[in-house]
């Protein structure tokens, strides 16, 4: 099981759509965030004025379902918020009017040089460009930056105390897909082949589409309905009244859904869907009942029932602790 972690907010002006920071005990780190509505606020706080880390985060115009992203880096963060506001000025550290949130990372302890942030902006951008939760419009990432291999380690480590917190602010840019069972237990066995393995949190599930011949697996994961590498979609959206057919389209476009040869899409890579409509539509390529349409692969069970039986079994099992206590 995994271990709990604290994380310490704290709303500045006491609104919670105002400025927030947060912290994780035993990290040097500091995490400042806010609407762009609150830039004159925000660039007047001493963490701007610091060595650091930014993300500015906006709607994308031509695809609702992910955002735009700009990360950056500076020793004198407030002066580089203020040029990003000034949509005349064109060019790297010039106005970009997309933004309408800013997240600021810096260190409490103050020891992040000009060095440190390079080297994790070019890290961080690599990370959001592979999970692929967002659209990067950053020119360019910087070319290696050579720093002792101490300091890579530290900055391996304060790069995923960001990847930890930025979720919890509603920043899902840097979060990976959570992995399947089965590629857990592949890796805890290479390392563990003398043992037996670790079970699965949640069982396999899987939907039909029987008259087509399409079949696909999935697995609930850290909260998400991940539809795993391999299962097979319709090879083409049929039902245009849904909205889904935005996300298949994307999927498509982005390689997370492409054709076997065969006549249908296969998902080349899990991927994490916020429910299992969502999942089932996609792979069905038209309006589907995710609850009902995924079922339990040892058991036939649908996905409703299954859950409706966790629920009950966790509620009398607190029941029963009550009774004892």
């Amino acid at each position: 099981m995994t271990q709990g972690r604290s994380i310490r907010l704290f709303l500045v002006d006491g609104t919670p759509n105002g400025l927030l920071t947060a912290e994780i005990m035993n990290w040097t780190g500091h995490v400042l965030t806010g609407p762009r509505t609150k830039l004159s606020e925000l660039v007047q706080r001493p963490e701007c004025g610091r060595t650091g880390i930014y993300f500015l985060v906006g709607p994308d115009p031509d695809n609702s379902l992910r955002p735009l992203v700009y990360i950056g880096e500076s020793d004198d963060v407030s002066t580089r918020l203020k040029q990003h506001n000034r949509p005349e000025v064109a060019g790297p550290g010039g106005g970009k009017d997309f933004w309408e949130r800013v997240c600021l990372i810096t260190s409490k302890d103050q020891n992040l040089t000009k060095a440190h942030v390079k080297y994790l902006e070019s890290l961080l951008i690599k990370n959001a460009g592979n999970v692929g939760r967002c659209k990067l419009i950053n020119g360019t990432a910087h070319e290696y930056i050579n720093l002792p291999e101490s300091d890579r380690a530290d900055m391996a480590f304060f790069a995923e105390q960001i990847r930890t917190v930025l979720p919890v602010l509603g920043f899902d840019i840097l979060r990976n897909t959570a992995k399947s069972s089965s590629q857990k237990q592949k890796e805890w066995l290479s390392t563990q082949p003398e043992f037996e393995s670790p079970g699965a949190e949640t069982p396999r599930l899987k939907m039909e589409v029987r008259r087509h011949g399409i079949v696909a697996f999935a697995q609930e994961l850290d909260g998400e309905f991940v539809v795993l590498e391999g299962s097979l979609a319709r090879s083409e959206w049929i039902d245009p009244r849904n909205n889904y057919r935005h996300l298949y389209s994307q999927l498509c476009d982005e390689g997370v859904m492409t054709d076997d040869g065969n006549g249908f899409k296969k998902f080349s890579r899990d991927y994490g869907f916020t429910s299992p409509n969502a999942a089932a539509a996609v792979v069905a390529g038209r309006g589907a009942n995710g609850r009902v349409d995924w079922k339990v692969e040892a058991t036939g069970q649908s996905y409703a029932d299954w859950q409706d039986q966790q629920v009950s079994a966790a509620a009398t099992e607190t029941g029963s602790k009550s009774t004892l206590d």
